[in-house]
């Protein structure tokens, strides 16, 4: 029997560990090369893991809602050849799902049964789903009120792809109906992975390693004793980027630096060149490309902010991979990474941070476009904001903020005197780790910045 182990993979810098969202496969399984074998939720990104071989399943370690640290066997595949693989009675696992199906076809009554009642379909959050779910249901024609409808018995109820077609095969049959969560169902208290039943592999986790997860609370919406207090639990992106922010915090003495920006030249450039720009590129023109021009070209004349720290160690970044910070439909925040940002063009950075956007807000990301990052960049400007004080974004030693860009009356020397005129404002605000960055080299850096914009050159 030649076995292969599928161990939990990295999916970005600094990602310690995943959690298992949900399982496409079960032991006995036979699957082919590039079938998902599970979906895993990180800090940065959701992703569903495809097997590098071909063969059957034959322990599954951890369960859904196991959070794993990256490296350790969380299944194990039989690549053992035509006999071990003809064990399953319909060849294949494609023959073995249609078996399956018919079945279930056969049987509306014992199909019904099947679908969890316990979890309701629909919370008042906007539901998450996996590409290939949403894939599955483009192809059947289901509309997105019907799938907001439909439940789920992944983790934290989410609709599976077990789910999606089970109620595909029972739609196509004329039972559909069934799989409609009723409205006055009340959800299940969640039972954390201690508590819950042994994997279905009789193997045990690898040694040293964790199988279960803290006990959390329903994710359901709680009401509290005390009147007029609702009481929400986090989603687990929420949750980590709480823990990442507690860390950086912990991790780095933060400074803020803040300069006042005349964006005069640049706003009467980008009015004067936009439509043409999006003719000729395909993408809006912008201010964050010239921001994150400056902000390469300053990294590459102060290298000393393009590092990281290990101990006491200081660790110079050859390349300028800039983060830029994108808020998604569902709230949350992710940093996707334009990679050698100091080697494109104006126009090379516009494309790059519009596709980058676009993806994000989707959640189309892949663990590529969120790793790597040596600086970020946050435009707090997006919400009207005149500026912030952003937490550095580890192990990265700075972050930029971007404020709102208003028209203010300044002070201008000319020949003649100083006049007051109508200027083009904005602030930058700098925080960087005083352990490596001190006071005179975050303030030449964002003046660098600010210089550079403020002199803009068509």
């Amino acid at each position: 029997m030649s076995r292969f182990e599928i161990k939990m993979p990295k999916l970005g810098e600094s990602i310690t560990e995943g959690t298992i969202v949900s399982w496409s496969v079960q032991v006995g399984d036979v699957i082919k090369e590039d079938d998902v074998l599970f979906e895993v939720n990180t800090a940065k990104v959701s992703a569903e893991i495809p097997s590098p071989v071909a063969g059957k399943i034959v322990e599954i370690l951890f369960q859904e809602g196991d959070t794993v640290a990256v490296g350790t066997v969380v299944a194990v595949v039989d690549m053992g050849g035509d006999d071990e693989v003809s064990e399953s009675p319909a060849g294949t696992a494609e023959s073995a799902k249609v078996a399956a199906a018919d079945n279930v076809a056969s049987d509306a009554s014992a199909a019904a049964r099947e679908l969890p009642e316990a979890q309701a379909a629909k919370s008042e959050d906007e539901r998450w789903y996996s590409p290939v779910v949403l894939q599955l249901a483009r192809e059947a024609r289901i509309l997105q009120e019907e799938l907001d409808k439909i439940p789920g018995t992944g983790y934290q109820g989410r609709l599976s792809k077990k789910d999606i077609k089970r109620y595909i095969i029972r739609k196509q049959n004329g039972e559909a109906g069934v799989a409609v969560a009723k409205p006055d169902v009340t959800p299940a208290p969640k039972v954390s992975a201690a508590a819950a039943p042994k994997p279905v592999s009789a193997a045990s986790p690898v040694q040293g390693t964790s199988a279960s997860v803290a006990p959390r609370p329903s994710s359901a919406t709680a009401t509290s004793s005390a009147e007029g207090i609702e009481v929400k639990e986090m989603d687990r992106v929420r949750r980590m980027i709480a823990d990442h922010m507690v860390m950086s915090k912990h991790t780095s003495p933060h400074v803020t630096t803040l300069v006042e920006v005349d964006m005069t030249k640049l706003v009467k450039w980008r009015e004067k060149n936009k439509e043409a720009f999006l003719k000729r590129e395909g993408v809006k023109l912008t201010y964050m490309p010239a921001i994150t021009e400056a902000t390469a070209k300053a990294l590459v004349a102060y290298p000393q902010v393009n590092v990281s720290v290990e101990g006491y160690n200081i660790l110079f970044k050859k390349h300028i991979n800039v983060g830029i910070a994108v808020s998604q439909n569902d709230g949350n925040l992710i940093v996707p990474v334009v990679r050698d940002a100091d080697r494109l063009n104006l126009s090379g950075l516009a494309i790059a941070i519009d596709g980058l956007a676009a993806k994000a807000r989707v959640n189309k990301l892949t663990p590529d476009d969120i790793a790597g990052g040596t600086f970020t960049i946050t435009n707090f400007g997006t919400f009207k904001s005149l500026f912030g004080t952003p937490i550095i974004n580890q192990p990265q030693v700075a972050i930029l903020g971007v404020g709102v860009i208003e028209k203010k009356p300044a002070v201008m020397e000319t020949p003649e005197g100083d006049v007051i005129a109508i200027r083009h404002k904005m602030y930058l605000s700098l925080s960087y780790d005083h352990r490596v960055v001190d006071g005179s080299l975050g303030g030449n850096f964002l003046y660098f910045i600010k210089n550079y914009l403020e002199n803009w050159n068509e």
